[in-house]
């Protein structure tokens, strides 16, 4: 069993976090608001006061946060993760953030003498819940080795990807999938809708053909009924796909469809919808079709 550091105590952070307590490892944790971790703390977890706590407490540190400048905050400065690395350490960061920004921290960390492996997820808090979580990591191949055993506790399913960044550049490549399939389920349900067809009918057809991937599958309910905790809201979605724009630009790809179905999360975060789970650009084209909800 390891001795772990978990920061950013979210709702996929810290399921991820009570994963690697059922396992039976020890976990000090880090959440800028404590009451949220609370849950945790019942079960087991230490606490740490800050990142760089976190860190010195533990052989392999974790960190899932919202976005690159979230990262930034709890990387640097003298409570930072970074002041509390060593060359016995191991940085592990799971958030989705831009490759070149994960690339220099992990250069910061080699100075240092320790590893840093990009490590994000594919799936989302029921997959995470039902055990089927899959993870893709960029970092130095032979520490990897040492590395897995803990991840294959988060979920089964351990890709390699090769070196720092190319494993949240593949996070990425994923995700952009997530709302321009979406959009495009929206907009043949919406046909279907208008034509006569009953909502309730024409959702159980569409998830019984072949276009029904996983995705689809367990967030199209939401277009019925939408969660009060977002899985993974608006802005956290619109994040992923202008990280996508920006790869396209920087590596000459094209993505229209990612532009286009970019848009929809700019038109609902106009509508005020921005904390709801990005499922509610149904809501968005629902309106721009006039098809009452």
């Amino acid at each position: 069993m390891a001795n772990l550091g978990y920061i950013g105590l979210g709702a996929m952070g810290g399921r991820v976090t009570k994963r690697l307590l059922d396992a039976g490892h020890t976990v000090t944790g880090y959440n800028r608001t404590k009451a949220k971790a609370q849950w945790l703390l019942d079960a087991g977890m230490h606490w740490g006061d800050s990142p760089r706590a976190v860190a010195e407490a533990a052989d392999i540190v974790f960190t899932m946060v919202t976005n690159t400048n979230a990262l930034h905050e709890v990387f640097n400065g003298p409570d930072g993760i970074l002041a509390g690395l060593d060359a016995t350490k191991i940085f592990v960061d799971m958030s989705t953030v831009s490759p070149a920004a994960s690339r220099h921290l992990a250069a910061r960390v080699a100075e240092k003498g320790s590893h840093m492996f990009d490590a994000p997820v594919s799936g989302s808090v029921i997959t995470l819940e039902q055990g089927n979580l899959s993870l893709m990591v960029g970092g130095d191949a032979s520490v990897y080795e040492q590395l897995k055993p803990v991840l294959l506790d988060i979920g089964p399913k351990v890709n390699y990807v090769g070196e720092n960044g190319l494993a949240v550049l593949m996070k990425i490549a994923i995700n952009l999938n997530l709302q321009v399939q979406f959009v495009g389920f929206c907009e043949g349900l919406l046909l279907a809708i208008k034509g006569g067809i009953p909502a309730e009918t024409a959702l159980v057809v569409m998830l019984n053909s072949v276009i029904a991937s996983p995705s689809l599958k367990y967030r199209t309910p939401f277009i019925l009924d939408m969660p009060e905790e977002a899985w993974f809201n608006v802005n956290m979605m619109q994040k992923d796909m202008l990280l996508a724009e920006e790869l396209g630009r920087e590596l000459g790809v094209a993505l229209p469809t990612v532009a286009i179905s970019n848009q929809m999360l700019t038109a609902a975060r106009a509508m005020g919808l921005a904390e709801h789970d990005f499922a509610i650009v149904y809501k968005v084209l629902a309106r721009m079709s006039n098809v009452d909800l």
